[in-house]
């Protein structure tokens, strides 16, 4: 059992504990009361991203913020045959065995970047559990590689660099991890310093981690591979709660895609607005982020 280490001054009043789901670790953070949020980080995250947003939703819901298997201070199991520990469908599980741990049946889910894949597979394998779903700065993964072109690539390259062969990607990254994760940060976020220095300190931290490097890795490998089965399986499968997707105006994914649009083919009931910022609005934009999430929630 690792050592729980907590984040008072980021994360006021909240909690954070282990909750084993099985047999894989989920650190995680709780606060507040009320009707409960689940919040998935994306990658090179971890629960931290949320510091500017959960304490005021903490004052409406119960929030849970926990670390995605691989990331953050959660475990890190290998990712097996086909990278299917690192399926959103495994990683989804996780969380909805978090929630079930904690108490909660039904719950509403926001999901970041990566986090905002699992939720989208929450939402497919679980209907029954998502009561309300917030996607941020995502169109659907089997969309995007779908309409992969130069542009695509060259903004999103990490999406064809991390699931090369390991250790390839692995071996390149370890000479200077710093300098991988502050670029790929810095490239996203439209306002500068928007990353507080305390945050991005723990995303060096857990970024120095091995064997997060290679979970992330193994996250990618899985979207670009069984995740895509597992969509393909599913494409006439619909996201039935109400989905709001979010996006910053100044990223890749609304110069590249209908972003509603996108979702409209994937779910019954889509809304959605841009908020003036990069790839990260719960950082860049947290009023505005907010907003759009409490008036949906």
């Amino acid at each position: 059992m690792s050592t729980i280490r907590t984040f008072p001054e980021l994360l006021p009043g909240f909690q954070w504990q282990d909750i084993e789901v099985e047999g894989v670790r989920i650190r995680t953070a709780t606060g507040g009361k009320g009707p409960p949020v689940l919040l998935l980080h994306g990658h090179p995250q971890m629960h931290l991203t949320w510091h500017k947003v959960a304490p005021t939703l903490a004052e409406h819901f119960t929030v849970v913020a926990p670390d995605l298997r691989g990331y953050g201070d959660s475990a890190k199991p290998e990712g097996g045959a086909d990278h299917a520990n690192y399926s959103k469908r495994a990683m989804a599980a996780d969380q909805v065995g978090v929630m079930k741990a904690l108490g909660f049946e039904r719950f509403r889910v926001v999901g970041h970047d990566r986090g905002g894949r699992v939720a989208h597979r929450m939402a497919l394998d679980t209907p029954q559990v998502v009561e309300k779903l917030v996607l941020i700065d995502i169109a659907p993964t089997a969309t995007m590689y779908a309409h992969t072109n130069m542009e695509f690539a060259r903004r999103y390259f990490w999406w064809f660099f991390l699931i090369q062969p390991y250790p390839l990607p692995e071996k390149l990254i370890d000479g200077d991890p710093d300098f991988f994760l502050e670029n790929h940060i810095a490239g996203q976020i439209k306002i500068p310093r928007s990353v507080d220095p305390r945050v991005m300190a723990e995303y060096r931290r857990c970024y120095a981690d091995p064997t997060m490097r290679h979970a992330a890795c193994e996250d990618y490998r899985a979207a670009a591979g069984i995740d895509l089965e597992h969509d393909a399986a599913d494409a006439n499968k619909r996201v039935t709660a109400p989905l709001l997707a979010l996006w910053g105006a100044r990223g890749t994914v609304d110069a590249l895609y209908d972003v509603v649009e996108t979702w409209r083919e994937k779910a019954t009931d889509v809304q959605g607005h841009a908020i003036d910022c990069g790839h990260s609005p719960q950082e860049e934009a947290p009023e505005e982020f907010l907003h759009q999430l409490k008036e949906f929630l």
